[in-house]
């Protein structure tokens, strides 16, 4: 983790972040990832977790008040969809990798391991920060700098979004199919992960199945390998 103290830490935020941070503590818990928690002196451990849960709703909330103004004439239904694909998970970790965040992140993550979802949950621990530290006229800067920075980016995520379930739950609305995911935990390593299992029927038939670290991730997957299906039937 690239964090020093005092004005040298406070330089190289300035640095990453594109404005002077106030409160260091923190930027420094939002890339503190659960499997190396932060000791405090009172004994107790920390990590950014609560932060992540903050900056995904600050998000969203923001995305949606981009999108309400560049898309007036739209429905509800059309930008919650908007929405959903650009707050989805793999987008954010797409951004996550390409802002370095990875090279921030203090953790004790298994190597082969592949998932980049600590990377976009890192993200939003960020924004988590940044809104507490700066308030949301600031966030809101540095989601449209950062994150909606290319003027075109909804329009694409429309054409090309990578939302399998939302996909696949819009087929079986229009094609009156029941589109049932059922998922599964199980214990991963000894530092407590844990992998999800997910699996989809359509009309009781299996179609698909995935793994991930999260039942989000599982979701995706099981989609994805539906959707590549439905096309054979």
């Amino acid at each position: 983790m690239i964090f020093l103290k005092g004005f040298r830490t406070r330089l190289k935020l300035t640095k990453f972040l594109g404005f002077i941070p106030g409160n260091l503590y923190l930027y420094k818990l939002a890339f503190i990832h659960s499997s190396a928690p932060l000791k405090l002196h009172n004994g107790s451990l920390v990590n950014n977790e609560r932060l992540e849960f903050l900056g995904d709703a600050i998000l969203e909330a923001i995305v949606s008040d981009v999108i309400y103004k560049q898309f007036p004439y739209n429905n509800e239904g059309f930008l919650s969809k908007v929405r959903a694909r650009i707050v989805q998970r793999d987008t954010l970790n797409l951004i996550a990798v390409n802002l370095g965040i990875p090279q921030l992140l203090k953790s004790m993550i298994n190597k082969d391991n592949n998932t980049l979802n600590p990377f976009g949950n890192a993200l939003e621990a960020l924004l988590g920060a940044i809104y507490l530290d700066k308030g949301y006229n600031r966030t809101k800067k540095y989601v449209l700098n950062k994150i909606l920075s290319d003027s075109s980016l909804t329009k694409e995520i429309i054409t090309n979004g990578t939302d399998h379930k939302s996909q696949i739950l819009e087929w079986g609305q229009k094609n009156k199919k029941e589109i049932i995911f059922s998922n599964e935990e199980m214990p991963y390593n000894h530092q407590n992960d844990h992998l999800f299992l997910s699996t989809l029927t359509i009309n009781n038939k299996k179609a698909g199945s995935g793994k991930g670290m999260s039942k989000k991730e599982a979701e995706q997957n099981a989609a994805e390998q539906a959707l590549i299906r439905i096309k054979k039937w």
